[in-house]
């Protein structure tokens, strides 16, 4: 038998895979799922990206190798100016930003072998398991409710510290919805030029605010650049998921390490993507998807209550993160939920020990055109399972 890699060993199945194996196997014997699993934007891209893709692709510039240092010139330059008028944060084009396939597999590059990487738990879960894949040691940042589930730094042992290369943030956080103030990125800056430790947050969520709030960029805060970069994704802003297509930016010694890596690895995205993408930045909308998504917001919280929870709106992000009833572990209930109700969530156990005793449930409903999915999910679960709290 071929030899492979030990690490895999210590890698469990990526959660959707596992989720749409069950998802398959329900609807295989005829079930009606309403599935809050994946965050991933039901409604379709705006049509004036699709058309500027269009555009981009009858250049036949686009069809070869992208040769460009960082990234296609035009999304560079964009992302450059959409963080000038977005955070009033200046970054330099030339040297401080790197185009993504996607912002998860900027997160997958970071990590060297023996390295000690800050990961907080519950999280989205690529950042340990990439750790682990390339021979690093994931240390665990609990986050707790009474925290706001924010990690306490101050707990971090000072050996440990002393040891670690880097921090893992994702704020507006998946799986919890939590935000993050500008104090704590303030305090994460001093922690990790006390420790010399590259901080990378993850703000796949950047747009996705409500009531007003405006989710910020770590690099806002005073010295981040020292000891800091940022993912982007255009996935959740404009409903481009299947686009891959995403950026990083900060620190140009870790940017510079960053690239050249992935000059060895790919060949970057195609490049008709890549300027649709940078046009869509400065000059496209996304407001409908938004206001669909408050829409849901306020009627699966207003609905949890009902059912006997007691659960803010959440701020930010695509999702609710639900403590469960009495007499169940997170997975047990998942399980009730899609056996006697139909309805699909994600088990917080499958983002970290931390996540067990919660649920996710995400916005992106599919077919849910005004709510009424979001309804008959809770008149289900009303009817079909017993809740004690």
């Amino acid at each position: 038998m071929p030899t492979r890699a030990s690490r895999l060993d210590l890698i469990p199945p990526y959660l959707f895979s596992e989720i749409a194996k069950l998802k398959a196997k329900a609807r295989a014997e005829g079930k009606d799922l309403i599935d809050f699993g994946i965050g991933d934007p039901d409604q379709p891209t705006p049509q004036p990206i699709i058309d500027k893709l269009y555009e981009y692709a009858q250049d036949p510039s686009t069809h070869c190798y992208d040769e460009s240092d960082a990234g296609d010139p035009g999304l560079i330059d964009a992302a450059a100016k959409w963080f000038q008028s977005r955070y009033g944060v200046e970054v330099d084009p030339k040297s401080e930003i790197v185009l993504l396939i996607g912002s998860k597999e900027g997160l997958a590059h970071l990590c060297d072998p023996g390295d000690i990487a800050l990961i907080p738990d519950p999280n989205y879960t690529v950042p340990k398991v990439q750790t682990l894949l390339a021979g690093g040691k994931p240390y665990l940042l609990p986050l707790l409710a009474e925290n706001c589930f924010v990690p306490k730094l101050d707990e971090i042992p000072s050996d440990v510290a002393k040891e670690a290369k880097l921090l893992f943030l994702n704020y507006p956080h998946n799986p919890t919805g939590a935000i993050a103030p500008p104090e704590f990125f303030a305090e994460a800056v001093e922690f990790a030029k006390q420790y010399d430790i590259l901080i990378c947050n993850d703000c796949a969520y950047a747009e996705v605010g409500y009531d007003g709030y405006r989710p910020p960029s770590i690099l806002q805060t005073p010295g981040a650049k020292d000891v800091a970069i940022e993912t982007h994704s255009l996935s959740k802003t404009f409903n481009m998921t299947g686009w891959r297509i995403g950026f990083a930016a900060g620190n140009p010694d870790a940017i510079a390490t960053l690239n050249k890596l992935k000059s060895n690895i790919d060949s970057k995205q195609f490049a008709a993507i890549s300027r649709a993408a940078g046009w869509a930045l400065l000059n496209a909308s996304n407001a409908e998807t938004f206001a669909l998504y408050d829409l849901r917001r306020k009627k699966l919280i207003d609905g949890l209550n009902s059912l006997g929870w007691n659960l803010p709106y959440p701020k930010a992000g695509f999702f609710v993160w639900i403590p469960v009833p009495k007499g169940y572990k997170s997975m047990e209930f998942s399980k009730v939920l899609l056996e006697k109700a139909g309805v699909l969530v994600i088990p917080g156990v499958g983002y970290g020990e931390n996540g067990d005793g919660y649920v996710r449930m995400s916005l992106t409903i599919n077919g849910d055109k005004a709510g009424e999915r979001v309804e008959e999910a809770i008149q289900r679960i009303r009817e079909n399972v017993t809740l004690e709290f």
